[in-house]
């Protein structure tokens, strides 16, 4: 049986953005969402027979949030009013996730990459979403959104990104992770952990943000996983796609296509560093992404689930970028 200590927990936090140990940030204006209202200003557009959930505002051309693991739609909910006056906000819940209708057949092997990457391309094109997107991208949203601009370059307009998932062939693979939270979800214990302790979004997402989330921000994260079991199945999978020792080796390939297509890119970047950060902290990855033509660099404060930290920083700095001449 599987058990997390605090040395784990700590690792986990380092790895997943937990911020329980960061001090709290004063004076943010923005109103908490309510989570119970949340659900119900949602859209709902039929793609490859199931109901996938999206939150839209405001008109103009498209600005695309897309959410990583374990979040949903929900994420970007403090960020989206800075930039509504600007485009057509457009928040997904991916398949499985949020409001999203789950895959007909689950079990080990679904909720793959490349079956979220492929929903998402199909809902985006099913409401409309052909020319002049924005993207703004987190986590593994941050994939399906890279694979999008690399396949439909010409329909992009600029990617803001935060927390990425990169794995350029100019860097030595990521090794296997040998202990830990994700060792452990990475093998025959995580359907324990997390299909059935949902540790990913207790321990990580909600343990790990503490104080940064309010009970109703809380009572919406574990909304979609609230019955053991398959419902939790994408936040397994996700663990599980994530690149290292280059396997899983049909996502491994993608990850590092679209990162190397990404670092040679004309498009226009706005590069959201989080301090102190997770994934795009230090070291030889971030020295590559801040190697990027045609980006621009800010800086907040955060972890790497930094919308619940920074929102107000975020969206601030989406306008002024926004409204440059670069993009």
């Amino acid at each position: 049986m599987f058990k997390f200590n605090r040395r784990n927990l700590m690792q986990a936090a380092v790895i997943a953005g937990g911020v329980a140990t960061l001090p709290l940030a004063v004076g943010s204006k923005t109103a908490q969402a309510q989570g119970s209202s949340w659900a119900a200003q949602k859209k709902k557009a039929r793609v490859r027979g199931l109901e996938m959930a999206y939150y839209e505002t405001g008109t103009g051309d498209p600005i695309v949030f897309l959410h990583g693991n374990p979040t949903s739609s929900y994420l970007w909910r403090n960020i989206i009013p800075h930039v509504q006056h600007l485009g057509r906000c457009i928040a997904p819940d991916l398949v499985g996730m949020g409001d999203s209708d789950p895959l007909p057949n689950g079990g080990p092997g679904a909720y793959k990459f490349s079956v979220h990457r492929d929903y998402i391309f199909e809902l985006l094109e099913t409401i409309g979403v052909t020319e002049r997107v924005t993207l703004v991208i987190h986590d593994w949203g941050s994939g399906i959104g890279l694979s999008y601009a690399q396949r439909y370059t010409d329909r992009v307009r600029g990617i803001a990104y935060m927390e990425a998932i990169l794995t350029p062939s100019a860097l030595p693979v990521i090794p296997e992770p040998s202990q830990g939270p994700f060792a452990i979800f990475r093998s025959p214990q995580g359907e324990e952990a997390v299909l059935q302790k949902n540790v990913f979004v207790e321990q990580i997402l909600i343990g790990g943000l503490g104080y940064y989330l309010s009970d109703a921000d809380k009572a919406e994260y574990r909304r979609p996983y609230l019955q053991a079991g398959e419902s939790r199945r994408p936040t397994l999978t996700w663990p599980r796609e994530l690149p290292r020792g280059g396997n899983p080796s049909d996502t491994a390939q993608l990850v590092t296509s679209y990162s190397d297509w990404f670092a040679d890119s004309q498009l226009p970047k706005l590069f959201i560093r989080v301090n102190p950060g997770a994934i795009l902290r230090s070291g030889p990855l971030l020295d590559f992404v801040r190697g990027f033509d045609n980006q621009q660099e800010v800086t907040v404060f955060g972890s790497h689930f930094v919308q619940e930290i920074s929102p107000d920083a975020i969206g601030r700095a989406l306008v002024e970028w926004m409204g440059s001449e670069a993009v």
